[in-house]
């Protein structure tokens, strides 16, 4: 098994998350929590550094990576009330803060960061570390070793002073099952060992490590994704539209079975994760319709007047397009507000899957268990995205986060209309093609301009695509050459089209010239800890 697995709950319609960006705020509170563990105890100071040549660091403060970072080394939830004060609360936990931009001498990813943290009994840790994309994350390298943290194990890292064959005999004569890995003396003659498991490391095994007279340290570090327990049952859209003929279920049946199975969870434990996010979903649609509760940078809330104007009949068409539309808007506008919302699967794309699965659930008169198989239906899609390509903007431009999600979402409008597998692919596959370029060119840094028409135009095209494949049309191009063709271009994409603000619609003189309205409000004011 590998701790590169791609899972629904982990990568796909993933974290819940705080917006407004999965790749920025979820990704950095997991970089923020692992960090704290790998410590080994409370930090007093912390010190974060962006390259000036990436997106990350573009968008420290719009899009909540400082609060993100500090709530995570406080060990809090992303959910937690506390978050939006979160950088006074660690002040006022004698936690200290910087968040610097420098060059890095390992910046090969745009989402690069580098971490330097002293403990309160003055132990230290230095990690580089990266977002990958709809809140995954991968530590490059601590204290000197080059590695592969992902999160997804649990990770035993032990430093000894030359060559550990001692740890080694005891490692695999007694554990066969963990995952060993020697990195070899530094320049100071250190060696680490790493150990990653699905289960967690017997007090047994630490009490033997322990008594080496050459241990010099120990960090641990548990899993802060669901861990895999079990094999992926296919690895391409090909091999997926097989299986569920095969078996005669929908997609949407498909991927449930993939994710139990592959989670080790029961069936009903698995849909019943899923509905959980359905809630979420229903609820930053709701939110995102009351304006109290909506406090964006540059827009002013229109969801609602959309909604209720499509319910009057004063809109030129209407229908099941425009309400998905209105919804997909009220969770971005959640979102940007710094809300709870789902990332499906990004947070800049949150609004595509909610409006249109929310729709269906309205037309088709479907309940809770029925919205679930469309959420794994659309999650099959994302399944096959994620294993070819990459759901961050900062890599491939705005056709792998809003554009996965139209796709994701065509899926799903077949599942509710009684589609087969194959239709649902090749109504996602239309749709992406639909997408193919879009880049990633946010005005002001913040996820509102062009971000919010995009997931509403993206949940109506999603309904668009459903129609043609099934009305008949025959799609030449195949959903996996499309997602390929689509990583392909974004590679191309000069760093001014992903993520940076450096070009597109972000650098028109009207963009230039808005005026903000005042900061996101950061929330409540801070409780005592």
């Amino acid at each position: 098994m590998s701790n590169q697995f791609i899972s629904v709950f982990n990568d796909i319609l993933g974290p819940v998350m705080r917006g407004p960006s999965s790749s920025h705020t979820a990704a950095s509170h997991r970089i923020g929590t692992m960090a704290r563990s790998l410590l080994g105890g409370k930090p007093k100071k912390a010190v974060f550094t962006f390259d000036p040549a990436g997106s990350y660091g573009q968008v420290i403060h719009q899009q909540g990576v400082d609060l993100a970072l500090a709530s995570g080394l406080m060990e809090w939830s992303i959910t937690d009330d506390r978050f939006p004060e979160a950088l006074v609360c660690a002040k006022n936990d004698g936690i200290h803060l910087e968040f610097n931009i420098s060059p890095l001498k390992n910046a090969d990813h745009p989402n690069a960061l580098d971490i330097r943290i002293i403990g309160t009994k003055n132990e230290t840790l230095n990690a580089s570390t990266r977002s990958t994309g709809g809140g995954s994350i991968l530590f490059t390298e601590i204290d000197g070793f080059p590695l592969s943290l992902t999160g997804k194990e649990h990770a035993l890292l032990l430093f000894f002073e030359g060559e550990p064959y001692n740890v080694l005999h005891i490692l695999q004569k007694e554990y066969p099952s963990v995952n060993i890995h020697v990195l070899h003396p530094d320049r100071n003659g250190r060696s680490c060992v790493t150990c990653r498991s699905s289960i967690p490391f017997g007090q047994d095994l630490l009490t033997k490590v322990k008594r080496l007279n050459s241990l010099e340290g120990i960090r641990y570090c548990p899993p802060v994704f669901y861990i895999q327990k079990g094999d992926p049952l296919f690895s391409s859209s090909v091999e997926m539209v097989q299986l569920a003929a095969e078996k005669k279920c929908t997609l949407g049946e498909l991927a449930l079975e993939y994710e139990y199975r592959l989670l080790g969870l029961s069936r009903k434990e698995t849909l019943d994760e899923m509905i959980q996010r359905f809630n979420i979903m229903q609820r930053s649609i709701s939110s995102g319709f009351t304006d109290s509760n909506v406090h964006m940078k540059l827009l002013d809330p229109t969801a609602r007047s959309i909604m209720e104007a499509e319910q009057r009949g004063d809109l030129p068409v209407g229908g099941p397009h425009a309400r998905a539309a209105a919804r997909a808007l009220a969770v971005m506008h959640f979102n940007n507000s710094m809300g709870i919302v789902c990332a499906a699967p990004t947070g800049g794309s949150a609004g595509v899957i909610p409006g249109v699965v929310a729709t269906l659930v309205e037309k088709y008169r479907l309940n809770t268990d029925k919205a679930a198989m469309l959420l794994f239906a659309a999650s099959g899609i994302g399944l096959i995205f994620a294993q070819r390509a990459t759901f961050a903007a900062e890599i491939a431009g705005c056709q792998v986060e809003i554009g996965a999600a139209g796709a994701m979402a065509a899926a799903a409008v077949i599942e509710a209309s009684g589609g087969n597998a194959d239709q649902a692919v090749n109504a996602a596959a239309i749709c992406l093609q639909n997408s193919m370029g879009l880049v990633c060119d946010l005005v002001q840094g913040t996820c509102e301009i062009p971000c919010h028409t995009r997931n509403a135009a993206a949940a109506s095209g999603a309904f668009t695509s459903a129609d043609l494949i099934s009305g008949g049309y025959k799609n030449p191009i195949p959903m996996d050459e499309t997602i390929d063709a689509v990583l392909a271009v974004g590679k191309t994409m000069p760093s001014e089209l992903r993520v940076t603000s450096l070009g597109g619609l972000a650098v028109a003189p009207s963009a230039l010239s808005l005026k903000p309205k005042g900061q996101c409000k950061r929330g409540p004011k801070s409780k005592s800890l």
